[in-house]
Protein backbone atom coordinates (compact mmCIF):
# COMPACT_ATOMS: atom_id res chain seq x y z
CA UNK A 1 0.00 0.00 0.00
CA UNK A 2 1.55 3.55 -1.21
CA UNK A 3 0.66 6.62 1.38
CA UNK A 4 0.32 9.88 -0.41
CA UNK A 5 -0.22 12.95 2.76
CA UNK A 6 -0.70 16.30 1.51
CA UNK A 7 -2.02 19.53 2.59
CA UNK A 8 0.80 21.01 5.22
CA UNK A 9 1.51 24.60 5.49
CA UNK A 10 2.20 27.25 7.16
CA UNK A 11 -0.31 28.84 9.24
CA UNK A 12 -0.47 31.58 12.19
CA UNK A 13 -1.91 30.60 15.62
CA UNK A 14 -5.35 29.55 15.81
CA UNK A 15 -5.95 28.73 12.20
CA UNK A 16 -6.70 25.41 10.98
CA UNK A 17 -5.41 23.27 7.85
CA UNK A 18 -7.06 20.03 7.07
CA UNK A 19 -4.73 16.65 5.85
CA UNK A 20 -5.71 13.96 3.21
CA UNK A 21 -3.73 11.02 2.83
CA UNK A 22 -4.56 8.91 -0.14
CA UNK A 23 -4.15 5.38 -0.08
CA UNK A 24 -2.78 3.34 -3.51
CA UNK A 25 -5.18 -0.22 -2.49
CA UNK A 26 -8.38 -1.23 -3.10
CA UNK A 27 -9.99 -1.98 -0.31
CA UNK A 28 -9.14 0.71 1.22
CA UNK A 29 -11.80 -0.06 4.35
CA UNK A 30 -9.92 -3.34 5.29
CA UNK A 31 -7.08 -0.60 6.93
CA UNK A 32 -7.17 0.96 10.48
CA UNK A 33 -6.00 4.62 9.15
CA UNK A 34 -4.00 7.08 12.01
CA UNK A 35 -1.77 10.42 11.89
CA UNK A 36 1.14 10.15 13.92
CA UNK A 37 3.77 13.36 14.36
CA UNK A 38 7.50 13.67 14.45
CA UNK A 39 8.46 17.38 15.96
CA UNK A 40 12.47 17.21 15.72
CA UNK A 41 14.29 15.66 18.89
CA UNK A 42 11.47 14.28 19.85
CA UNK A 43 9.53 10.41 19.11
CA UNK A 44 6.58 10.00 16.85
CA UNK A 45 3.38 10.74 18.64
CA UNK A 46 -0.01 9.26 17.93
CA UNK A 47 -1.93 12.25 16.90
CA UNK A 48 -5.50 10.34 15.96
CA UNK A 49 -6.77 6.62 14.29
CA UNK A 50 -10.04 5.68 13.11
CA UNK A 51 -11.10 2.31 12.15
CA UNK A 52 -12.28 0.65 8.87
CA UNK A 53 -15.68 1.99 8.82
CA UNK A 54 -15.60 5.60 10.62
CA UNK A 55 -17.14 4.57 13.82
CA UNK A 56 -14.77 4.45 16.01
CA UNK A 57 -11.98 7.39 16.89
CA UNK A 58 -9.30 7.95 19.01
CA UNK A 59 -7.02 11.13 19.61
CA UNK A 60 -4.22 11.54 21.73
CA UNK A 61 -5.02 14.42 24.77
CA UNK A 62 -3.28 16.86 22.95
CA UNK A 63 -5.34 17.33 20.03
CA UNK A 64 -8.65 16.33 21.34
CA UNK A 65 -11.16 18.77 21.04
CA UNK A 66 -9.52 20.41 17.91
CA UNK A 67 -8.22 18.07 15.54
CA UNK A 68 -10.88 15.49 13.87
CA UNK A 69 -9.82 12.38 11.98
CA UNK A 70 -12.21 11.24 9.14
CA UNK A 71 -12.20 8.66 6.60
CA UNK A 72 -14.17 8.71 2.49
CA UNK A 73 -13.61 5.15 1.57
CA UNK A 74 -14.73 5.29 -1.33
CA UNK A 75 -12.32 7.68 -2.66
CA UNK A 76 -9.64 5.76 -0.23
CA UNK A 77 -8.85 8.73 1.52
CA UNK A 78 -8.51 9.65 5.00
CA UNK A 79 -8.46 13.03 6.75
CA UNK A 80 -7.07 15.09 9.95
CA UNK A 81 -9.16 18.64 9.85
CA UNK A 82 -6.80 20.60 12.68
CA UNK A 83 -8.35 23.66 14.12
CA UNK A 84 -7.35 26.15 16.96
CA UNK A 85 -3.57 24.90 16.29
CA UNK A 86 -0.87 26.25 17.92
CA UNK A 87 3.34 26.27 17.94
CA UNK A 88 3.54 23.10 19.75
CA UNK A 89 1.10 21.01 16.97
CA UNK A 90 4.40 22.11 14.39
CA UNK A 91 6.23 18.76 13.46
CA UNK A 92 6.06 16.60 10.50
CA UNK A 93 2.89 14.64 10.04
CA UNK A 94 1.99 11.26 8.94
CA UNK A 95 -0.37 8.67 7.95
CA UNK A 96 0.09 5.14 8.70
CA UNK A 97 -2.34 2.23 7.91
CA UNK A 98 -2.78 -1.10 9.36
CA UNK A 99 -4.24 -4.31 8.14
CA UNK A 100 -6.44 -4.58 11.50
CA UNK A 101 -10.21 -3.97 13.11
CA UNK A 102 -8.13 -2.38 16.12
CA UNK A 103 -7.17 1.13 16.53
CA UNK A 104 -3.67 1.07 17.85
CA UNK A 105 -1.83 4.25 19.33
CA UNK A 106 2.10 3.17 19.22
CA UNK A 107 4.14 3.07 15.82
CA UNK A 108 5.08 -0.77 15.55
CA UNK A 109 1.47 -2.26 14.48
CA UNK A 110 1.41 -0.03 11.16
CA UNK A 111 2.88 -1.41 7.95
CA UNK A 112 3.04 0.97 6.04
CA UNK A 113 3.53 4.96 6.21
CA UNK A 114 3.17 8.13 4.11
CA UNK A 115 6.23 10.26 3.17
CA UNK A 116 4.99 13.20 5.70
CA UNK A 117 4.15 16.78 5.40
CA UNK A 118 5.27 19.55 7.12
CA UNK A 119 2.51 21.25 9.31
CA UNK A 120 4.22 24.58 11.08
CA UNK A 121 2.38 26.70 13.10
CA UNK A 122 4.21 30.09 14.21
CA UNK A 123 3.20 32.48 17.30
Amino acid sequence: VQLQASGGGLVQTGGSLKLSCEASERPFRRYVMAWFRQAPGREREFVAGINFSGGTTYYGDSVKGRFTISRDNAENTVYLQMNSLKPEDTAVYYCAAEASIVVDTTTTPYDYWGQGTQVTVSS
